[in-house]
């Protein structure tokens, strides 16, 4: 429903009387919302928006807020909540469970929801017809991550074998209608970028593990949530849903990914059989809270030490734990903050900040701490030493595949930036060389040891910096016209692109001991098919310096891979030499050249003339 961007035709306010009759609607459309439910998302007392789509899609949100429900035909018979107004009271559908985050990944990418990837509870398959609305979750999750319709009734499910399509989806966690507003949010820190996992700040004793969808008693809170909080980052711990006895058995091609995922995620724990053969040692006897403790300890401060960087602050807490904190951990370790003595991320957060490692403060809005400064001088910082993880370097575009008889040397591509007469005010201020070349990290760090260098963080919201003339002149003179007024802020998330931009682009190729420097962007490599006399075909090859590739070696090379005749030409009009190669071969040329190589897929650009 909203994969495709589409631009609004209207906006306007609702009259009372359509807000009434959108309430109503809500009202009969929702009974499992009460009253107070209705009005926490769409308040008496606050203007209420309609945005009018050519598809006739209405959009219903709070003026100047969220988005809370859109109505698909206009008329308000298909009217649904968005995932905004479900995490403020996620009750409001009934909802079925994945059998595990793995799973979330296909849905909020765009596919709709399968039979086989739903747990079954024990009392088998809820009460349902086709054309309901429903919600999906994630075991160890309140917040709903989509939601749509049924595509049949339990009893056509059960005839089917409890397989095919059970849910279309309308509207989902990643869309663009979450997009669409100014600032989008995540619940909480299980919501990751491309999937949806068990919330690690949720205890035990705060999420049933039941069915939502089994019967009406769901529809009662958990205790201690409540639809304020719901909404918002929740500071508990999680719990680990168990498979259910009854559930469909996971498709078997999944399980190494799956495996694999709650891996990378750490606060996860694998409840397939398969884990029971996999335990290990410290499977069988668990870290203690001292234990985890230092491990808590030991990852904080490599993320510090490493990827934690002064210009991505402030961060909410969640952001840290997920994005920052988990991926220190030794392989193979789960990290659990409810297993430590600690119990939850806010107070582990606190106690550090009272230790003057970190700054962090509470969010009111959101309900969780973020972190706001690193004491780079602490002496828990001073004497520890980072561990040198081996991370595939980003430069390194591909590892040729090569045979013992052969070496290609491995190719290597970087984006380097040249300072121009905008910045270099700004280069200079910090003592840095002008006539240098920089990577785009490089050039970032540069403008904010200025922002640092000039004082110039917004006193009341770290994460605005006041733009001084240097500042401004660097990043918008020429760029504003005439008459218009310069920005006197900018967003330090914006900070760093919008500087680099303003700076000379150039690339630097490196192949074994050949290095080239050249200005501007990286050209592609150019194949191309077309029909010669006799309706015979013919691949062109054209643009290979750019690679450091030798022509003449290449086409030596093609003549015997794929015993056809190859020549090399002057390209005409052009600079550079062109491969000529006998015969319709631009498919498994385009292969080669990335396996052998090591030429990006994406600076490969590819036309068959020939088709038809």
């Amino acid at each position: 429903m909203f994969k495709k961007g589409v631009e609004a035709r209207s906006h306007q306010r609702l009259s009372g009387a359509d807000r009434k009759k959108l309430k109503r609607t809500v009202k009969e459309r929702f009974p499992r919302a009460s009253d107070a439910d209705i009005d926490a998302l769409l308040p008496p007392k606050v203007e209420i928006k309609v945005s009018k789509y050519q598809n006739r899609v209405l959009v219903y949100g709070i003026e100047g807020g969220f988005p809370m429900f859109f109505d698909i035909d206009g008329r308000g018979k298909e009217i649904f909540p968005t995932v905004y107004a479900l995490w403020k009271v996620p009750d409001m559908l009934p909802s079925f469970m994945l059998k595990g985050g793995e799973v979330s990944r296909y849905v909020i990418g765009g596919a709709d929801l399968m039979f086989p990837g739903i747990s079954i509870p024990v009392e088998g398959l809820p009460s349902f017809i086709a054309g309901e609305a429903w919600a999906v979750k994630v075991p160890g999750n309140p917040a709903p991550i989509a939601v749509g319709t049924t595509t049949m009734s339990c009893t056509e499910a059960l005839k089917a074998g409890v397989r095919g399509k059970a849910l279309k989806i309308a509207h989902y966690y990643g869309d663009l209608l979450w997009e669409s507003v100014e600032g989008p949010y995540v619940p909480n820190a299980g919501f990751l970028e491309d999937a949806v996992f068990e919330d690690p700040t949720l205890s035990s004793a705060q999420i049933s593990d039941s069915y939502d969808g089994a019967n009406d008693g769901s529809h009662d809170q958990p205790n201690g949530v409540d639809d304020k909080e719901m909404g918002q980052h929740v500071d508990v711990a999680d719990v680990q849903s168990e498979p259910s006895s009854a559930s469909v058995a996971p498709i078997d091609a999944r399980n190494e990914i799956a495996e694999e995922v709650t891996a990378n995620v750490g606060d996860l724990k694998l409840t397939d059989d398969d884990s029971a053969d996999q335990s290990t040692g410290e499977d069988q006897h668990p870290l203690s809270a001292e234990n985890v403790d230092m491990l808590l300890e030991k990852c904080l401060l490599q993320a510090l030490h490493t990827t934690v960087k002064d210009k991505d602050l402030p961060m909410p807490g969640s952001t840290l734990w997920s994005n920052y904190v988990l991926p220190c951990r030794p392989s193979g370790i789960t990290l659990d903050i409810k297993k430590s003595s600690y119990k939850k991320l806010s107070k582990w957060l606190q106690a550090k900040c009272s230790a003057g490692l970190i700054r962090v403060k509470e969010d009111k809005y959101k309900k969780e701490s973020v972190l706001l400064s690193v004491n780079r001088i602490h002496p828990d910082y001073s004497s520890f030493k980072p561990e040198k993880r081996q991370v595939e370097e980003a430069v390194q575009t591909g590892v040729p595949a090569v045979s013992e008889s052969r070496s290609i040397k491995i190719l290597e591509v970087a984006e380097i930036y040249k300072p121009s007469v905008h910045v270099n005010p700004v280069f200079a201020s910090v003592g840095a060389d002008t006539g240098e070349l920089y990577s785009a990290s490089d050039a970032t760090d540069i403008v904010f040891k200025y922002v640092e260098k000039e004082n110039l963080v917004k006193p009341t919201d770290k994460s605005i910096v006041i733009l001084d003339a240097i500042l401004c002149d660097a990043l918008f003179k020429g760029a504003i016209k005439k008459g218009s007024t310069y920005p006197t802020e900018i967003h330090k998330r914006d900070l760093g692109a919008a500087f680099v931009n303003r700076m000379q682009a150039h690339h630097i190729v490196t192949r074994g001991n050949d290095s080239v420097v050249r200005k501007g962007g990286l050209k592609t490599v150019q194949i191309m098919t077309e029909r010669r006399q006799g309706n015979k075909k013919m691949t062109k090859l054209s643009g290979l310096e750019t690679f450091l590739v030798d022509p003449e070696a290449l086409a030596s090379e093609l003549q015997k891979k794929f015993a056809c005749s190859t020549t090399v030409a002057e390209l005409p009009g052009k600079k550079g030499q062109e491969v000529l190669v006998q015969g319709g071969v631009i498919e498994n040329l385009a292969k080669h050249l990335i396996e052998q190589y090591g030429i990006p897929k994406r600076y490969i650009e590819v036309l068959d003339k020939t088709r038809r």
